[in-house]
């Protein structure tokens, strides 16, 4: 699994012109489900997602996790992010997950997400989503559960 995950001042999601999810402090996570994906890499992008240290401490340094900065998640599915692009103009997504699996492993990621940290926003799987956001710092990475 994939996430390019963004430090957030706030960032919402809206489908139909409904916000369907909402954060403030925190981080943007759009997740990139892949064929070779299952429950335990899912475990580890969460676990990773919770305790990467990208907020600045009391001298400024990018020493704090999430929890540690109280701030919340807001989870996106992006299936883009399993594109390959390493060669041509176009991506191919031979490497993403059929949605099913992808669904459920979004899903599962969710809900253990929810289980362990009580600040967590989602968007809709599979919807055609508007997502808007105030990247703070910018502070942007990509991170992999492999």
């Amino acid at each position: 699994m994939k996430a390019l995950i963004q430090r957030v001042s706030h960032a919402s999601v809206s489908v139909d012109n409904e916000c369907v999810g909402a954060i403030e402090h925190g981080l943007l996570a759009l997740i990139g489900v892949e064929r070779e994906d299952d429950e335990a890499r899912a475990d580890r992008l969460l676990h990773k997602l919770l305790h990467y240290r990208v907020f600045a401490d009391e001298a400024g340094r990018m020493n704090h996790n999430l929890q540690q900065a109280d701030g919340s998640l807001l989870l996106i599915s992006q299936f883009t992010l399993a594109a390959d692009t390493r060669k041509g103009l176009r991506p191919g997504f031979s490497s993403a997950a059929p949605p099913d699996d992808g669904e459920r492993l979004f899903q599962y990621l969710v809900e253990r997400a929810r289980g362990t940290w009580p600040h967590v926003a989602t968007g809709r799987f599979g919807a055609d989503m508007q997502v808007s956001l105030v990247n703070d710092g910018p502070v942007t990475f990509l991170l992999e559960s492999r």
